[in-house]
């Protein structure tokens, strides 16, 4: 699965890991995050995301 990356701190978000303390559950793609989704690092929209180039 393709990772995201947050453009404001840097934060990966890995659909493989998910984000247990935020309630996303391990093989959740970042297009299925629901909208209004933050970055649990710092509070970034999820608009504020680009894909991780590979």
């Amino acid at each position: 699965m393709k990772q995201w990356v947050c453009d404001v701190c840097d934060y990966h978000y890995d659909p493989n890991l998910g984000v247990p303390d935020s309630k996303v559950k391990p093989g959740t793609p970042f297009k299925d995050l629901p909208k209004d989704w933050i970055c649990p690092d710092c509070g970034a929209r999820k608009s504020s995301f680009s894909l991780v180039k590979q």
